[in-house]
């Protein structure tokens, strides 16, 4: 048996980080040969920054790539432990290094959401004499999270979930690492790689996390195999079948079943991944997916059982919390069906993204100024409850450029019977007063 050597210690997505912007994987968007940003790397003329995405989308990474490759000295701190004081112990040192080495200082704020307007306040000053170049990293709206005042002094990037291709990349990469640092070959089928990128939902880091750990449950063998990618996916032993059904495969199996109104079959496929180990609360999320794909409002009351019941399994864990989840599985699965509103809302989705940027009708925008009022804003607006039985049939109310559309169109189940014949009533209505 060839000798092995001492696992690294450090985490493999730290030590995969890339030394050049040529390495990084992902955010080709805005990260492209002729990108404003990438030219201004190139040019040395950095102005601040906010990285915004989800986490494993490389924006501490690229924070990295940056300040190498424009040789400033770089200052990690987060939000989650810093205070006005790290800031200003790093304004010192920024100005140290620009006096003694003349060389610029790019400090990064991780979680930058997390500082409250004082504290966001502190970095102004110093951004505006350019003693520092800021970047700071969130996962939640700028728009919501930051002072305007910090906004309107940095660029915003949006980060993007990685793709499956990137992730393969960075998978490939980690695993072959991992096989020269122990000198050892062990396989690993395009399969699982597949199940895998999956599960990690565009996340890197989560993906590099899992390689890390299915490496070491493979060490002394010579290949993946169920058992070792199951023990990763699902945190626990997932005890297959002799037919080597998969946990993804048994995820699909209890949707359909509820989808096909079959309690008994939800129920089994149900204590099949539970009794295996699966995550209840990833299978708590997925009945609150069944409850708005595949019931909607035939059953108003589907949702609000599917989240007592992740709060209840919340509460309480297991045992208990299993027959919560049991509960709301063989609601989900009796339950009148409808994909009414899911459809909907993929057809106002996809009009929204293909209309782009259309004004709202002069007559439905809000008038809370005289200026408004007399360019025409609010103007011809019936107000519903002014008309009779509460109704202003005929008004418009989507951008002239696309006209009165229907997306919703109930079916003949449960609730949406009802919803139907007023709906109906109400279309005919409109259109006569139109005509």
């Amino acid at each position: 048996m060839k000798h092995q050597k001492k696992l690294n210690t450090m985490p493999l997505a730290a030590r995969l980080r890339p030394t050049q912007l040529s390495e990084f994987v992902g955010q080709k968007h805005f990260l492209h040969a002729n990108s404003s940003l990438v030219q201004s790397i190139h040019k040395n003329q950095l102005r601040s920054m906010i990285f915004w995405g989800p986490p494993g989308t490389g924006k501490t990474t690229l924070a990295r790539l940056i300040a190498s490759t424009v040789d400033y000295h770089f200052i990690p701190l987060s939000a989650v432990d810093a205070g006005v004081r790290d800031v200003k112990n790093a304004v010192e040192q920024a100005q140290m290094y620009l006096q003694e080495e003349n060389k610029k200082t790019l400090l990064f704020l991780d979680e930058v959401h997390r500082f409250n307007k004082a504290q966001q306040d502190a970095f102004l000053p110093h951004i505006e004499e350019g003693q520092i170049v800021f970047i700071g990293a969130t996962t939640e709206n700028p728009s919501f999270a930051l002072n305007n005042a910090l906004l309107s002094r940095a660029m915003v990037y949006i980060f993007k979930s990685l793709e499956f291709d990137d992730l393969l990349v960075l998978l490939d990469r980690g695993w072959d690492l991992l096989l020269s640092e122990q000198n050892v070959k062990i396989a690993f089928q395009s399969d699982y790689k597949e199940k895998l990128i999956h599960w990690a939902d565009g996340d890197a880091r989560r993906l590099l996390g899992a390689v890390e750990v299915l490496f070491m449950l493979c060490e002394k063998k010579n290949q993946v195999s169920d058992l070792e990618l199951a023990e990763v996916l699902t945190g626990a032993f997932l005890r297959f079948d002799k037919a080597g059904d998969e946990f993804y495969d048994q995820i699909s199996a209890l949707h359909k079943a509820v989808r096909g109104s079959n309690p008994d079959a939800a129920l089994y496929w149900l204590a099949r991944m539970l009794t295996s180990g699966a995550d209840p609360l990833y299978l708590a999320r997925r009945v609150l997916r069944m409850a708005s794909e595949d019931i909607g409002i035939a059953d108003p009351r589907a949702l609000d059982i599917a989240t007592h019941a992740y709060s209840a399994y919340q509460k309480m864990g297991s045992p208990e919390g299993d027959l919560a989840l049991a509960q709301a599985v063989v609601y989900m699965a009796v339950a009148p069906k409808s994909n009414a509103v899911y459809k909907a809302w993929g057809q106002a989705v996809a009009d929204a993204k293909s209309y782009g940027s259309l004004p709202v009708p002069l007559h439905i925008r809000n008038a809370p100024t005289k200026l408004m009022k007399n360019i025409g804003y609010g103007k011809g607006y019936r107000y519903a409850h002014d008309e009779p039985g509460g109704l202003s049939l005929g008004q418009t109310y989507f951008p002239e450029q696309i006209g009165e559309k229907i997306y919703y169109e109930p079916t003949q189940n449960g609730l949406e019977i009802k919803i139907g014949e007023k709906l109906n009533l109400l279309r005919k209505g409109s259109s006569k007063k139109t005509d």
